[in-house]
């Protein structure tokens, strides 16, 4: 926390899931991938996230710079 500041730490993240590539009939585009953020149901919602950039978090079996916690 800053100094001189009190009250809760505020959270800079919020979980997802990857359901897949944005597609068409017949062309996946994989540049462009879709999530689903949980707690967010509504386009005003969506428009918030819109453009945001997101952090694949994975745990290995190995350690790796003193972490099992992986991040792409």
């Amino acid at each position: 926390m800053v100094k001189g500041r009190t009250g809760q730490r505020v959270r800079l993240y919020v979980r997802g899931t990857i359901l897949g590539f944005k597609r068409s009939k017949s062309n996946q585009y994989e540049s462009t991938s879709l999530v689903q953020v949980e707690g967010v149901n509504t386009k005003e919602d969506v428009a918030w996230y819109a453009g945001k950039r997101l952090a694949y978090v994975y745990k290995a079996k190995t350690k790796s710079s003193g972490t099992c916690y992986r991040c792409l």
